[in-house]
């Protein structure tokens, strides 16, 4: 009767047909409780892969577009609480940097208790803060670009921790200027540690970076932006979402000891559809962080004394000594 109920292939030894039933029943169902409950522990003794999957990241866009009446409602409210110092720009945003984050968590936590108030998953989220247990990467894949922590870089032949952040942001000519400027500008540095920060709902990814200090910056009469990568500033501000900064890298300059030329990557992209392995159309568009090339008396010489023959238009310079 045992064998017409489609265990035959259990039966080992037929003398004892249904202790062979038995065992064999006890390791599928042994099998299946670990496939449906187990799944996200990782096998021993199998290689895990380099890129690993995690839940798509909040978007830097995303969050500011959630938080940014926030953000006005707040500078709002310093300076009525405040009005002495309504005009002194960099003390207000002093200020603001202080407590945003304990009033945005007040301010949510109090419109949650109204009716149709409004506050979506994310801001509700983001306002009740991070879990304080933070895992740390070494390596990190974001829109098809792979980053590296320094340490990882110098254990390397390839180089992935230069980073370039171009931010409005507050500027001023001395610590004893009372009128600073809001204007754009660019952020040079090197990523130290990538933190996941954990929402609970979702995650985001931002990079640690040691900054090239304003003074350690300079362009050369060609056009290169030159770093010194021993400058180190802005220790109090050096987190950055990874999804604002540009991937760049630093070659050393042979010509000036201790600086290092700047280089931009190429833009690619890159399409990340969920699911799907197969990477979608590249385009690669170059974007340099120069404006462009200066005239140099030394090159429309050298044109003259050539009469213009054997040089070939539209190509990048290359310099032999």
């Amino acid at each position: 009767m045992l064998m017409n109920l489609g265990w035959k292939g259990y039966v080992q030894n037929r003398t004892r047909p249904e202790g062979c039933i038995a065992e064999r029943y006890i390791a599928e169902e042994a099998v299946e409780f670990c496939t449906q409950h187990l799944s996200d522990v990782s096998t021993v003794g199998v290689p895990s892969s380099q890129k690993m999957g995690v839940s798509k990241p909040l978007s830097g866009c995303t969050n500011t577009e959630e938080v940014l009446p926030y953000i006005e409602q707040h500078m709002i409210h310093i300076k009525t609480a405040y009005p002495k110092f309504r005009k002194r720009t960099k003390w207000l945003q002093d200020k603001y940097n202080s407590t945003f984050i304990q009033w945005l968590r007040f301010k949510v936590q109090s419109e949650l208790e109204e009716d149709n108030h409004g506050i979506s998953e994310n801001l509700k989220w983001l306002a009740a803060g991070p879990n304080m247990a933070v895992p740390l990467y070494r390596s990190y894949l974001i829109k098809g670009i792979k980053f590296n922590i320094k340490a990882q870089d110098d254990v390397r032949t390839t180089q992935n921790s230069g980073v370039y952040l171009l931010a409005h942001t507050m500027q001023v000519a001395s610590a004893k200027d009372k009128n600073p400027i809001l204007s754009n500008m660019g952020f040079y540095g090197v990523i130290q540690e990538i933190w996941d920060l954990d929402y609970q709902k979702f995650t985001i990814p931002v990079f640690r970076c040691d900054w090239i200090d304003s003074s350690g910056l300079v362009v050369d009469e060609l056009g290169f932006t030159l770093v010194d990568l021993s400058k180190i500033g802005h220790r109090n501000d050096q987190f950055v979402l990874a999804s604002q900064v540009k991937q760049i890298f630093f070659v050393d300059d042979p010509m000036h000891r201790g600086w290092s030329v700047v280089l931009s990557m190429p833009n690619r992209e890159y399409n990340d559809v969920i699911g799907d392995k197969v990477l979608g159309d590249v385009i690669i568009e170059y974007e340099p962080f120069t404006r462009g090339m200066p005239n140099v008396d030394t090159f429309d010489e050298l044109v003259g004394e050539l009469g213009g023959q054997n040089i070939r238009g539209g190509c990048e310079d290359i310099w032999i000594e």
